[in-house]
């Protein structure tokens, strides 16, 4: 159920657009304000996934409310209603926070629109502020190697730009870490960071992923519906396994990184966006572009920073920091008491060969708790290295 507060102050105007918003989805709670100051009251006491707010009200103007609101509940989308001459001040408003404007007497269909748009990125945006309540600890990177150390002092040099950054590197080495990193140490934390999995993401579908669609666009488009770049405006876009994004998605990619604007599927209309992009692959982009895969001038678009994640393997002085990490969050994770390794089979585990990276020594380290005695022993480790 969404949630639409109208705040308007003449009475037919906003009998109509309760009247429009109720009967166009049963999914839809309208309420209704006569005024900015009972508006905010409203606003201080629910929580609501849109409003919709005239500028030119007595008490307290539609300026004023965007304002009010921004400081209360920055979270909710404002759509400001204008009159004739309220065009000025309605765009002004877009620099204020305003998700966007509607003239009256309002058309229905771009009315609906708006709604539907502004409702949908309201949902993204609220998942991502959740996720991102989870996202120091869960990752956090661990390690004072002198190849962690240098992405860290790389990290802290990057993130205070808006420079696009490749991350590369083995599979289960982290590259995700980085990116979070990268973007909770920026200007942009305050705002979304989206994470899109190139390669879990089928060919046909990744453009309308990535960009959007309007309704209609192919069988299955039965809504508008905004893209990842949109969801990610004003934050920051990880495209992980970028290496595996088909070609005519490379372009559309590119276009957006040189003009900051994006077309939905179906749609020509230019739709403005403000993203930082940083990208990861498993793959060697240069052998990709000479075998004609990838885009020669997007991997120089991309590649302004280039971050390299290092194997495992080559940080084996990590690994008792990790081991210790990793029993500490699987004891808090199933409720036990932590459990610790010997010397001897954090040793074993030093000298193992790890193909498999991080991602590998995780699962072995909970394993191990799983199945070893009250330490975690030499044997233990033995036993699973002969499996």
């Amino acid at each position: 159920m969404s949630k639409i507060l109208v705040i308007e102050d003449e009475a037919a105007i906003r009998r109509v657009l309760v009247k429009i918003l109720s009967e166009e989805s049963d999914s839809y709670q309208v309420e209704e304000a006569e005024d900015g100051l009972v508006g905010i009251e409203k606003i201080k006491k629910e929580d609501y996934d849109l409003v919709l707010c005239d500028i030119k009200m007595p008490k307290m103007d539609g300026v004023e409310v965007l304002e009010a609101v921004k400081k209360i509940k920055p979270e909710i989308p404002m759509v400001m209603i204008s009159g004739h001459g309220d065009l000025d001040t309605a765009v002004n408003t877009m620099r204020l926070g305003a998700f966007d404007y509607i003239s009256k007497p309002p058309d229905l269909n771009r009315l609906l629109n708006t709604v539907r748009i502004a409702l949908d990125t309201k949902t993204l945006v609220v998942e991502n502020k959740m996720l991102k309540k989870k996202v120091s600890k869960k990752y956090e990177m661990i390690g004072d190697s002198d190849a962690i150390s240098h992405i860290k002092d790389m990290i802290e040099k990057v993130s205070a730009t808006d420079a696009r950054v490749l991350i590369t590197g083995p599979n289960g080495t982290g590259k995700e870490l980085v990116a979070h990193w990268l973007h909770q140490k920026s200007a942009r934390s305050k705002g979304p960071l989206i994470e899109v999995n190139c390669a879990a993401i089928p060919s046909e579908l990744i453009e309308s992923e990535l960009f959007g669609h309007v309704k209609g666009a192919f069988t299955s488009a039965v809504k508008d519906r905004a893209g990842k770049f949109e969801a990610a405006n004003s934050g920051t876009i990880f495209l992980d396994e970028i290496g595996d994004m088909s070609l005519s998605a490379q372009a559309k990619v590119l276009r957006a990184l040189q003009e900051n604007k994006i077309q939905r599927v179906g749609n020509d209309k230019d739709i403005k966006v403000d993203v930082r992009v940083v990208a990861a692959t498993n793959k060697d982009l240069k052998k990709e572009i000479s075998e004609g895969r990838f885009r020669e001038d997007l991997y120089h678009r991309l590649a302004v920073i280039l971050i390299k994640v290092p194997a495992l393997n080559d940080r084996r002085e990590d690994i008792p920091l990790l081991i210790n990490h990793f029993t500490s969050k699987i004891a808090t994770e199933q409720g036990t008491a932590k459990k610790e390794f010997s010397d001897k089979a954090i040793k074993l585990l030093q000298d193992y060969d790890w193909t498999g990276n991080i991602r590998e020594l995780r699962n072995v380290v909970e394993r191990l708790i799983i199945l070893g005695g009250i330490e975690v022993s030499e044997k233990d480790v033995k036993l699973f290295a002969s499996k």
